[in-house]
């Protein structure tokens, strides 16, 4: 959500982070409201086992970001689930986890974050 609101944001990565939800005051819009006129590109590293991010929400998303010109990605790890990246968890994928954290590497250099 910070993306889509600072100017001055390059290029930003969520790590299996809620797509939708209820509006509030603070969230008056869900991630996947603002998927399609993105700005910046926002790599979105989900899990394919996740039991709080089902992956219709997902494809939905990837959908959604299509029609925009952000060159936002997202991409799903098939056994992973929830907090693959967590190494403190029990969910932790060393694999997984390390896979998506190469990758986060290069698409902040990619679009001159680093």
């Amino acid at each position: 959500l910070y993306a889509a609101h600072n100017p001055k944001v390059k290029a930003g990565v969520a790590w299996y982070g809620r797509l939708v939800g209820a509006s509030t005051a603070l969230t008056p819009k869900q991630p996947i409201d603002l998927a399609a006129t993105l700005k910046v590109p926002v790599l979105g590293l989900y899990g394919g086992k996740d039991d709080l991010i089902p992956n219709d929400t997902v494809e939905k998303m990837q959908q959604l970001l299509k029609t925009g010109s952000s060159g936002s990605e997202i991409v799903l790890y098939p056994d992973a689930p929830h907090g693959f990246n967590a190494d403190y968890r029990p969910t932790y994928r060393e694999k997984e986890a390390n896979d998506a954290w190469k990758r986060l590497q290069d698409w902040f250099k990619k679009h001159g974050v680093v």
